[in-house]
């Protein structure tokens, strides 16, 4: 009777632990890391973005339901206090939280390291283009304003930004989501977590994170036959966020308009975009859905350049199987129609 009762209660025991680890809650911050995320969990356990659709983490203000959502998980997934520095203080001695910029095993990427000689290069170019740009006053009408302590508080803003906004442009680039091959590495690093969390499961997490890896490289080679062929056409960003996705598919950026989506370009950085415009060294300018497109507008109003859309935040795409796959292929889609 004794042996039945202690395998009874085992059995109760392992059912339960069953039931808790079938529960997982999952809570990543921003959707693109959630249709990641959302692979690895398939059939296993729950993960839910907190931040909302279209929602920007650079400016992102937390609300008492962020904080009661994260409160009630096992688990918070986020890049780090490089993109949501909001969450630091909450989320930086918390061991239940995992931030992939402190991860070993992810190559990332440096500002000021960019293969691309955009950043740095591009903050010289737009001293230089002020000057060379200095006989066409036509197009100085914005530079009018580069008088206008307005603009000149923004370029002084620009190296302050870090202390004044979501996020720094020093070191580690948290986008990371846009490099399939970083994203490939967060997998498995995620899924290492997940196992820790909840290793009867085990099995379930690594055949999730299989498939998901074959769904990745194969998307990858499609994307590189797709976008091989524009790889010398030249092209501006709206927001300086896609390095890791350029590298990847050796596209052909020439500059950005900031390095925060929700500041305002500087004028020496407008002119210096227009003069390249002007110079027909571009075939597109990339503007966001999530912000003003005006800016972009007034910048090659005159000029023959196409403009498309980049969403990094992937606002269309919907979290469900398939999904981080399907943002892949709707990033290179905007890239090829408008760079074609």
């Amino acid at each position: 009777m004794r042996r039945l009762l202690l395998s009874c209660s085992s059995l109760g025991l392992l059912f339960s632990s069953h039931l808790h680890a079938a529960d997982l809650n999952v809570v990543t911050t921003v959707k693109p890391l959630n249709l990641i995320v959302q692979e690895l969990t398939h059939g296993v356990a729950s993960s839910e973005s907190l931040l909302p659709a279209g929602s920007s983490p650079h400016d992102y203000a937390l609300k008492p339901s962020d904080a009661k959502k994260i409160q009630q998980a096992d688990l918070v997934i986020w890049a780090g206090p490089e993109l949501e520095m909001f969450l630091t203080k909450m989320l930086k001695d918390n061991p239940r939280a995992l931030a992939l910029t402190a991860q070993e095993g992810i190559d990332f990427r440096y500002y000021g390291e960019d293969s691309h000689a955009d950043h740095a290069d591009h903050a010289d170019h737009a001293d230089h283009a002020d000057h060379a740009g200095h006989a066409d006053h036509a197009d100085h009408a914005d530079h009018a304003d580069h008088a206008d302590h307005a603009d000149h508080a923004d370029h002084a803003d620009h190296a302050d930004h870090a202390d004044h906004h979501g996020h720094s442009h020093d070191g580690i680039d948290p986008h990371l989501w846009l490099g399939p091959k970083q994203s490939l590495q967060a997998a498995k690093v995620i899924t290492a977590k997940l196992i820790d969390l909840d290793p009867l499961h085990k099995q379930q997490y690594e055949a999730n994170l299989s498939r998901f890896t074959s769904e990745v490289n194969n998307t990858i080679q499609a994307l590189e036959q797709e976008l091989q062929p524009l790889s010398s056409r030249g092209y501006f960003v709206f927001h300086d966020g896609y390095g890791y996705f350029e590298d990847q598919f050796g596209l052909n950026k020439l500059g950005h308009f900031t390095v925060e989506p929700d500041r305002r370009p500087g004028a020496k950085t407008l002119v210096s975009i227009r003069h390249s415009l002007k110079e027909a060294q571009a075939k597109c300018v990339f503007s966001e859905p999530q912000f003003s497109p005006a800016v972009v507008n007034s910048v090659i109003n005159g000029t023959e350049v196409s403009v498309g859309t980049l969403d990094p935040m992937a606002t269309e795409i919907a979290e469900e199987q398939g999904g981080y796959v399907q943002f892949l292929r709707h990033l290179g889609q905007s890239f090829t129609k408008c760079l074609k």
